[in-house]
């Protein structure tokens, strides 16, 4: 009986090995599927793209012919969306986030309320956030077809992002801290502002980066909203507006093939940009980051 129940056991240890290896295996070729098709992507982006970035580019409007045609204004509309964003967004995500963790009382059902809408927003097309901003924003506002639109409906997309990074980085905060300080006299508000949300800020400055790489890439809601396929002048934020993604998208439909190679210098900005924005976030991580 005995010798029977260890072959059981060493069989089902054989069956677990067995399976846990396929497993990994599975992930490994998944991540190796991966990374074949993000590094050809990239290769065929780089290939076409290198050789079409130069001063003139950057500086250029858009054109019709490819050899005078560049991205200023799709540039610049992007930059001036991504501050627009920070200042909209962080603030709001952070104070909302500190406000669930540290202050709301979970009994309360609008604060249940408010968790659950959070939780589902984070999962709303971002198509449904471009009608949104069209009906509310643009017609019912009367705000028009402007950058200023086009930051708010970014702000709404990106908004649940930051609030539920900004709370898990404020619940990675130990609770002895809060506790040592209430134990000196400290109030809700100096507990907070002096000693979890510093401390919380690596997680914080992640979580926001997220948050904006994810809109700098965003076609659908600033199409909604009426960001233009070709502007010759600079934007403005009560103005008529561009982006690099929309600039992408209108060179890569076009039948030259010059202007497929301009979006691909297109694309090699924007990632250039996203490389930017992530390594102001490693920055800052590194910075302000504590062992506990």
């Amino acid at each position: 009986m005995t010798s029977t129940s260890a072959l059981g056991s060493r069989r089902a240890l054989t069956q677990d090995r067995v399976i846990n290896w396929l497993f990994l295996s599975f992930l490994a070729l998944s991540l190796l599927v991966g990374f074949l098709l993000l590094g050809a992507l990239l290769v065929d982006v780089f290939r076409k793209g290198v050789g079409e970035l130069s001063w003139s580019f950057l500086t250029n409007p858009p054109s019709s012919l490819p050899s005078r045609a560049g991205a200023r204004p799709a540039i610049l509309g992007t930059i001036y969306m991504m501050i627009l964003l920070v200042v909209l967004t962080v603030p709001l995500g952070v104070g909302t986030a500190i406000y669930l963790e540290e202050y709301a009382n979970k009994n309360r059902w609008y604060n249940r309320w408010l968790e659950i809408n959070i939780q589902n927003l984070a999962g709303v097309p971002s198509i449904v956030y471009g009608i949104l901003g069209l009906a509310f924003l643009v017609r019912g506002l009367g705000l028009g077809r402007v950058l200023l639109a086009g930051a708010l409906i970014l702000t709404l997309l990106v908004l649940p992002t930051v609030i539920v990074a900004a709370r898990e980085a404020l619940r990675a905060v130990p609770d002895s801290i809060r506790q040592g300080a209430f134990a000196l006299g400290a109030s809700q508000w100096q507990v907070v502002s002096r000693q979890v949300l510093p401390a919380a800020i690596p997680g914080i400055a992640t979580g926001a980066i997220l948050a904006l790489a994810r809109a700098i890439g965003e076609t659908a809601p600033l199409l909604m909203v009426g960001a233009l396929a070709f502007i010759a002048f600079n934007p403005t934020i009560l103005g008529d507006f561009t982006a690099l993604p929309i600039q992408i998208f209108q060179w890569i439909s076009r039948p030259q093939e010059e202007f497929r190679h301009k979006a691909a210098a297109a694309i090699i900005v924007l990632l250039a940009l996203l490389l930017v924005m992530n390594a102001f976030a490693v920055w800052i991580r590194n910075r302000y980051e504590r062992r506990w």
